[in-house]
C-alpha cells in the first residue's frame, strides 16, 4: 500500500437517473450521493425496510450469472459492474448509490450515462489522501474449467488489457487496452454489453431480460435465424421487423467500436475489480475475462491486501517527540520497572495505538533466558503488547490512574522471529470491536528489524481499583 499525495474525491451533489432493470424489466431510479472520506462505494436499497446498505465488497459476491450480484444478510444488488466502472473511470473514491430496486437501470448497456450523470453532479476533492495498492509482484488467478485467467503485475499506473476469444465466426478474437484510467470516459465508457443469439433465446424462455431491447445489448447472431425465433424476437423487443446486419449483429444498433465486445469486457473488469475496495497501481492482463474469474480474482486480491495491511510495519519519525514518554506512560499504567515493558507511545487514536520498546542487554530476564544466547521470552513480548494496548484502553476513561487491566483471553498467538538485545520492538494494537462494559478486544502485532515477530488477539477487562 502507498499513500501518495493524491487526495480522495467524491461527488459535489446528488443526482438521479431512471431507467429499466435489464433482468427485471421494472423502472428503477439510482441516486448518486456524496460520501465521506474512506467510505468507498456502497449501495442503499431505499425500497426495503430500514434502507439496508450493501458495501461494494468482493466478499459479498454471491453469483456471477448475467452480471456481478452482491448479497448481504439476504439483501441483493444485481449487475453492479457498469455503475462501479463509471466511478472508478472518473476516479471518484467515495460514493453512495441509492436504489429503489435490486439492480441499477441498464440504460444503453454501457457506463456512458452513469459517467455523464456523475460529471454533471461534479467531482470534488476531499482532505484525506487516496490509498493505493502498489503491486510489487505478479498475482494471478486461473479458472481451469474455462481457461480464463487474470494476471496483475507491477506498473507505474492502473492499466488493463483484455483478450477475448469467443470461438465463433461472427465474433472471433478481440483485444482492448486502457493505458491511463483518465481515458476511460473516451475509450471504454460507451462500450455496450453484448449477447449471442442462443443466449438471448434461453433468457427469453426463462422469463429473464425483461428490460432488454435492441438499444441496450448488442446481439451477435451465431446461428441460423428461424422464422419462429424471428417472431419471438419481434414480440420480445416490440419491433415490426428484425434482421441481421452484414457484420452479424441484429439491426437497430451500430457498433461504437470494431472491438466493442473486448472494450465492454474491459469495462466489466474495471467494475468488478472496484470490489477490491482500493485503488490499484499495476497492470491487469485479463485473458477471456468474465464476472466469475474477475470476482474470484478480486476476492484473492482483497485477501492479500488485508493480510499485507495487518503485517504493515508502522513507520514514524523517531526524531519526533513521542505522544507519551515513559513518565506519562507510568502516570497511566500501574506497571513499574523491571516489569514496565513499553518506553514510548508514538501514535494514539480512538481505535489504535503504536508503542516502542528498546530491548537492551540490561533486561533482567536475559540473565536466565538463556545464558550465552539471550532471547526475549515470547510471553513478555505479548505482555509488552498488552501494556501498549492498556494505554489505548485507559485513554478512554478520565481517571486512568484508578483502573487496572486484567487479561481475560489470548488467542491466535504466533511467534515468528526471535527478539535479541539491541532490537527495537514496535507494537501496533487495534480495537477489534468497540469497548463495552470495560471489555477490550484487540489485535496486536509486534515488529523488529522490519519484520513481524509476534501476533496475537488479546482480551482484557478494565476494573476500577475501588471495586477490587
Amino acid at each position: 500500500m502507498n499513500e501518495c499525495m493524491v487526495k480522495q474525491r467524491t461527488i459535489a451533489k446528488e443526482i438521479s437517473l431512471t431507467g429499466v432493470g435489464l433482468h427485471t424489466g421494472k423502472e428503477v431510479t439510482i441516486t448518486f450521493k456524496p460520501a465521506p472520506e474512506n467510505h468507498g462505494y456502497s449501495f442503499i436499497r431505499t425500497d426495503l425496510e430500514g434502507n439496508p446498505t450493501i458495501e461494494a465488497d468482493a466478499n459479498y459476491v454471491v453469483n456471477t450469472q448475467r452480471g456481478t450480484n452482491l448479497e448481504k444478510r439476504g439483501v441483493k444488488i444485481q449487475t453492479s459492474e457498469h455503475v462501479l466502472a463509471a466511478l472508478v473511470g472518473l476516479e471518484v473514491d467515495n460514493c453512495i448509490m441509492e436504489l429503489n430496486a435490486s439492480e441499477p437501470p441498464i440504460m444503453d448497456g454501457s457506463s456512458k450515462f452513469f459517467v455523464e450523470a456523475v460529471e454533471m453532479a461534479g467531482i470534488v476533492e476531499q482532505h484525506a489522501p487516496r490509498e493505493e495498492y502498489v503491486v510489487k509482484e505478479v498475482i494471478s488467478y486461473l479458472d481451469e474449467e474455462s481457461g480464463s485467467e487474470i494476471i496483475l503485475m507491477p506498473a507505474d499506473e492502473y492499466q488493463i488489457t483484455t483478450m477475448v476469444d469467443f470461438g465463433t465466426k461472427v465474433l472471433g478474437t478481440q483485444n482492448a487496452s486502457l493505458q491511463h484510467i483518465s481515458d476511460f470516459k473516451k475509450e471504454i465508457a460507451d462500450a455496450r454489453t453484448f449477447s449471442f443469439l442462443h443466449e438471448i433465446e434461453m433468457l427469453l424462455e426463462n422469463g429473464l431480460i425483461k428490460g432488454g431491447d435492441l438499444n441496450n445489448a448488442i446481439v451477435y447472431v451465431d446461428k441460423e435465424l428461424s422464422s419462429g425465433t424471428m417472431d419471438k424476437l419481434r414480440k420480445a423487443f416490440g419491433k415490426d421487423t428484425i434482421s441481421v446486419k452484414p457484420n452479424g449483429i441484429l439491426d437497430n444498433l451500430t457498433l461504437h467500436h470494431p472491438n466493442e465486445a473486448a472494450r465492454h469486457k474491459l469495462l466489466d473488469v474495471v467494475g468488478d475489480l472496484a470490489l477490491v475496495g482500493m485503488r490499484i497501481r499495476g497492470k491487469v492482463i485479463a485473458n477471456k475475462p468474465g464476472h466469475f474469474v474477475n470476482t474470484q480474482f478480486a476476492k484473492k486480491l482483497s485477501k492479500i491486501i488485508k493480510q499485507e495491511s495487518r503485517n504493515k510495519i508502522p513507520k514514524f519519525d523517531i526524531n519526533q517527540p513521542p505522544i507519551k514518554d515513559v513518565n506519562q506512560i507510568m502516570a497511566m499504567l500501574p506497571h513499574r520497572p523491571p516489569f514496565l515493558l513499553v518506553d514510548k507511545i508514538m501514535e494514539l487514536s480512538d481505535s489504535h495505538v503504536v508503542g516502542l520498546k528498546n530491548v537492551t542487554m540490561n533486561e533482567p530476564f536475559f540473565v536466565g533466558h538463556f545464558p550465552g544466547a539471550p532471547v526475549m521470552p515470547g510471553v513478555l513480548i505479548v505482555e509488552a503488547m498488552a501494556q501498549t494496548g492498556g494505554i489505548l484502553a485507559l485513554s478512554t476513561v478520565p481517571d486512568p490512574e484508578n483502573y487496572l487491566t486484567f487479561f481475560m483471553k489470548i488467542n491466535n498467538v504466533k511467534f515468528k522471529q526471535q527478539v535479541n538485545p539491541g532490537d527495537t520492538l514496535i507494537f501496533k494494537l487495534e480495537l477489534m470491536s468497540p469497548i463495552r462494559r470495560g471489555i477490550v478486544h484487540m489485535s496486536g502485532n509486534a515488529y523488529a528489524n522490519d519484520k513481524l515477530v509476534t501476533e496475537a488477539e488479546l482480551m482484557a477487562q478494565m476494573v476500577k481499583t475501588k471495586n477490587l
